[in-house]
């Protein structure tokens, strides 16, 4: 037996969300999930791995549904379908930078909104077999990886980052959302007290990897000090444009800086 559809909801009109949930679950469909944030929605993505999101265009929070959707799709390779109150010229042409699989115009009925989400789920599972690989790392490693996954927009604002991450920059998760990376924790050179150049916008301009692999420390907003490598990198969608920065740290243990003072 084919397992049920999982969907997230991302709307923050709670009618409309409930009204979508009733819709789905009368015709079989689980809800994963029911979310009214941009920036939540890419986290809870990774997490919960729904085989469909339903987002609303026009969001609470500081990601509106295009922007949130981008990321959703081109990292998790997750299927989009839209909802919007409006018709706009403008606000298509942005849509299609998520490649989402429907576009729905509220109100709408039950029988256009399963339509739409039957063709997005056939129209994935088709599609899908031709992706290249994840761009970063697929959700469920990069969540379980015992060593800090962020990923920020060009702007350098934190956009995903792993559970690990927030342990080693001494933060909670509240803090990390959305927040500039540079305000949250500074790379410096152990030797000399030197702080390195800002990560992400060296990425964005270069569109190559940076890597500081010896003598760094990070130091959190707390005053911490921790030995770590860093790199990173530019994360491309798939028509090669820059969607992300993807920076990778791993703290060093004692063995390693003893071997490094050596």
């Amino acid at each position: 037996m084919a397992p049920i559809p999982r969907i997230l909801i991302v709307e923050d009109d709670e009618i409309i969300s409930n009204l979508i949930a009733i819709m789905l679950e009368k015709k079989g469909y689980g809800i994963t999930g029911r979310l009214i944030s941009g920036e939540d929605a890419i986290i809870k993505a990774a997490e919960l791995q729904p085989d469909l999101v339903i987002m609303d265009i026009n969001l609470c929070g500081l990601l509106d549904g295009v922007e949130a959707a981008k990321y959703i799709f081109q990292l998790f390779q997750i299927p989009i379908i839209f909802l919007t109150g409006l018709f706009d010229e403008t606000l298509v042409e942005r849509a299609k930078s998520s490649q989402p699989y429907g576009y729905i115009m509220k109100p709408f009925s039950d029988k256009e909104l399963t339509a739409n989400v039957e063709l997005a789920l056939f129209n994935h599972n088709i599609r899908k077999k031709f992706f290249d690989a994840y761009p970063v790392s697929s959700p469920k490693k990069l969540l379980e990886a015992m060593e800090a996954a962020i990923i920020t927009d060009t702007k350098g604002r934190i956009v995903f980052y792993n559970p690990y991450s927030t342990r080693l920059l001494d933060l909670p998760a509240n803090k990390m959302q959305m927040s500039p990376l540079r305000d949250i924790v500074t790379f410096i050179n152990d030797q000399t007290g030197e702080p390195f150049e800002d990560l992400v916008p060296e990425v964005v301009r270069q569109m190559l990897v940076v890597s500081h692999e010896f003598n760094t420390e990070l130091v959190t907003k707390s005053g911490k000090h921790r030995k770590v490598s860093v790199t990173a990198r530019p994360v491309k969608d798939n028509h090669n444009g820059l969607l992300a920065v993807f920076v990778h740290m791993k703290e060093k243990t004692l063995d390693q800086i003893k071997m490094a003072k050596k």
